[in-house]
Order: structure tokens, then C-alpha cells, then sequence
């Protein structure tokens, strides 16, 4: 299985039309692969906070448009990265909610998964407190193996991932906008989460500079043993990688870890319980 991971810079001055033109472009010069990967947040940048209320579309709207064109174009599965979803009212949750959202689309054009990011960085300001948090994991089964969809700040917690892997979850994919100044846990963390989970982890990155935060970069491409197959510089860069799906399956019996789990254990007892 091929998969390429277009570590995409977020160009200060660029249009947000002109980037999305730019993003569906890079995309259809991947004809061939069977999996195409966009990073988080690519049409604003993921620190522009005060883009996020002024560029954020409905679910169906021009990116949705642009990416659905892009992978029937080029005949991949396509992770289009997330975009600033302003979400219409479902009768659950309010109107004008923003998420931060990821579109998965089929060779074919069609959407194949939606998924809204459960863990909002930030604490108490920036997308933590602008946007509105996900509640639903997702996974989405492709021809020789099943995603497992996580957004950026998602990679710091483990239960999301051992979720995903509950539910059929072989390669984690994982879009973001990650910053320099933390590009070594990046890196440490998405081994780690291919080691536990016993799965590939193909985690795309920007490049440039976000409202003066400078990016990562480094997209990485880890295999479930926790070998790094692939990784970007900090550049802007298509890392295209060959992987066998099969290694999955095989890992999980050679080292059965998984099956050795233990759940529902009880808290630690007070030091005044009797």
C-alpha cells in the first residue's frame, strides 16, 4: 500500500481560495497512490485563531467541493486534512458550533468519514475555547486495511487510540498542526503510539509559520514496532511511503501485548478505608 503525506506550508499572504487550489493540485500529482494525507487545519493554519469564526465553511462547502473533485481526480483515498466547520443546528448542538473537523473522501469522490477533533488544544484559550469538542471515534475500512482517524493534540492520549484499535483500527492517521518548540514529542509520540497500539502510524505535519508559530514539519510514517519508515524535513514536502498492511495482523500475533489488557481494574483504596 502507498501513502503519501503532503506536509503542506500555510504561506502568510496566500488566499485561502488560492490555497485550496494549491492543496487539490498536490493532491492529483499523487495519482497512483492508494492513500493521500493532508495535515490539520491547512486552510487557515492552525494557530490563526481569528481566522477560524471568519473562514469556517459548513461541512459541504468549497474544500469539501475542491477535495471530493481532487481524490475522484486522482483516484486515492484522501484524508483532506480538517478545515473550521461551522456546524448547522442538528437539534443537538447549537448553531454556528465550530469544530474542528477531517474529511475522508473515496477514490470515487465520495465522502467516506467525518470526524470532529475530541481534544482542542489550548486549555483555556485559542481553539479550546472557539471551537466545540467532538464525541465520536471513527474509523473508516479501506480495501486492505481500516483507519483510525485522530486530529493533532489527540495524539497525547492513549485511550483515544486504544478505542480506535477496540474498533478495527489497523493505521492511525493523524493530521496536524504541530509546533516546532515541541517536535521532539511529536516524533516520541507517535512511536509510542504505534508501539502500544501495535500499528501504523502516519502522522502529516505543516510546514511554515502559523500566526508566527513556526511548524514541525517532520511528517513520520512509524510501523507497528515502532520502526520510523519514512519522515519529512521541516519543509514544505510530499513523504511518500510503501507499507504492508499484513504486518499488522502479523505483529499482533508474534507479540500478543494487546491480549494480555487488563480492564475495569478499581481505583486505589484511601489510607482510611477499611
Amino acid at each position: 500500500m502507498r501513502a503519501s503525506l503532503i506536509q503542506f506550508a500555510v504561506n502568510e499572504g496566500e488566499s485561502v481560495d488560492s490555497r485550496r487550489r494549491r492543496a487539490a493540485a498536490l493532491v492529483c500529482e499523487q495519482a497512483g497512490a492508494d492513500l493521500v494525507v493532508l495535515p490539520e487545519l491547512w486552510t487557515t493554519g492552525a494557530f490563526a485563531f481569528e481566522e477560524f469564526e471568519r473562514e469556517a465553511e459548513l461541512l459541504e462547502g468549497p474544500t469539501y467541493e475542491a477535495m471530493a473533485k481532487a481524490a475522484s481526480d486522482a483516484g486515492v483515498w484522501l484524508h483532506a486534512g480538517s478545515i473550521p466547520e461551522r456546524a448547522a443546528s442538528d437539534g443537538h448542538s447549537a448553531a454556528d458550533s465550530l469544530y474542528n473537523t477531517s474529511l475522508v473522501f473515496s477514490p470515487s469522490g465520495e465522502l467516506a468519514a467525518v470526524y470532529r477533533k475530541i481534544h482542542r488544544f489550548g486549555f483555556d484559550k485559542g481553539e479550546a475555547v472557539l471551537m466545540s469538542a467532538g464525541r465520536e471515534l471513527v474509523t473508516v475500512p479501506l480495501p486492505d486495511t481500516t483507519l483510525g482517524l485522530a486530529t493533532c493534540y489527540d495524539l497525547r492520549f492513549p485511550e483515544l487510540f486504544r478505542g480506535l484499535v477496540d474498533a478495527g483500527a489497523q493505521t492511525l492517521v493523524v493530521p496536524a498542526g504541530w509546533p516546532e518548540r515541541r517536535r521532539a514529542h511529536w516524533t516520541l509520540l507517535a512511536r509510542a503510539r504505534a508501539v502500544e497500539d501495535q500499528a501504523f502510524v502516519l502522522a502529516c505535519g505543516t510546514a511554515g509559520t502559523h500566526a508566527g508559530v513556526p511548524q514541525a514539519g517532520h511528517s513520520i510514517v512509524v510501523d507497528p514496532w515502532g520502526e520510523v519508515l519514512a519522515e519529512a524535513g521541516p519543509g514544505e514536502e510530499v513523504l511518500t511511503v510503501d507499507f504492508d498492511p499484513a504486518r499488522v495482523p502479523a505483529t499482533r500475533d508474534q507479540f500478543p501485548a494487546l491480549k494480555d489488557r487488563v480492564l475495569g481494574l478499581e481505583p486505589p483504596r484511601r489510607q482510611d478505608d477499611s
